[in-house]
């Protein structure tokens, strides 16, 4: 069994959060390279993708309880945690370990300082990874930001929710809630079924 102490894991934590000093950079470039470093591990499991401006973190953890308790192994990945890194990755309730943390972050986190890669896409492809390697039945992944270039939207998800859409992050979204509905909208896919929320009548 490999253990990893407290001293390490807090260093560890400390590089990864250092990672916030690139900012927010929409796109999907550096999380499909990092993937596919990893030989696409967002490929080998089903997800649901869930994005909106409220509620999209209730509903992932209500749809990962519920598929837990049918018995289903299931993933989530939400943002941000309350109390530790590890709430944003869990399988079946249960956040990740800092064994786990170590073992995929410390490669990750060598490649991320050559492209700039941000945190929360360190933290997706993190999640990713560990998904595909303890072999969920499926995984409810919740989007950082927006949807179209949220790093995120890499995966091609048996359905796709939208909860509910306010103005919220103006600067990367759009000034009005119908650039920020495009661009929440991006997740869904051809051929996938989508759940929308009750939409604004503006947005009817």
């Amino acid at each position: 069994m490999t253990f990893v102490n407290q001293t390490d894991i807090s260093e560890i934590l400390t590089r990864l959060f250092s990672l916030h000093r690139f900012g927010i950079k929409p796109g999907l470039e550096r999380t499909l390279s990092l993937l596919e470093l990893l030989e696409n591990p967002h490929t080998k499991f089903p997800s649901i993708h869930v994005a909106g401006t409220n509620g999209k973190g209730s509903t992932s953890s209500m749809l990962a309880a519920i598929l837990t308790a049918a018995g289903y192994k299931t993933g989530l990945y939400t943002s941000p945690h309350i109390r530790e890194f590890n709430e944003r990755i869990r399988i079946n309730g249960v956040p990740i370990s800092d064994v786990d943390i170590a073992r995929f972050a410390v490669p990750l986190l060598d490649e991320s300082e050559k492209a700039s890669t941000t945190f929360f896409e360190i933290t997706t492809v993190m999640a990713f990874a560990y998904f595909a390697e303890q072999k969920v039945d499926i995984a409810i992944i919740e989007t950082g930001l927006g949807g179209r270039l949220d790093s995120t939207n890499v995966i091609l998800p048996e359905v796709s929710i939208i909860t509910s859409i306010d103005l919220d992050h103006t600067q990367y979204l759009g000034l009005t809630l119908e650039s920020i509905t495009g661009e929440k909208a991006a997740i869904i896919k051809p051929e996938t079924p989508v759940v929308i929320a009750e939409p604004r009548t503006t947005l009817r």
